[in-house]
């Protein structure tokens, strides 16, 4: 069941002033701070909040998500990993 956020509601839980998030709408960018903070609490990428990405063009499973890391960002996962496995033994 989805609920509806007013826009003050949001600005509520999120900790910013009243009317804050209202100047988006006309022609103000939020920082790159703020769509961090709004797409954390929506559950969605910065990039969908743009409207660059569509919600459907995420990962669905863990294999196709780590299919799109970077050689890079696969060995930092695998590390955490094992300091994570390392600290449960």
């Amino acid at each position: 069941m989805q609920q509806s956020l007013s826009i003050n509601q949001l600005e509520k839980e999120l900790g910013y002033p009243r009317n804050s998030l209202h100047s988006y709408k006309e022609n103000r960018e939020p920082s790159a701070q703020r769509l961090i903070e709004i797409s954390l609490f929506f559950k969605v990428s910065p990039f969908f909040l743009l409207g660059i990405e569509d919600i459907d063009s995420r990962p669905k499973n863990l294999e196709s998500a780590f299919e799109r890391l970077s050689e890079k960002q696969k060995k930092q996962l695998a590390e955490l990993i094992f300091r994570w496995i390392e600290s449960k033994i």
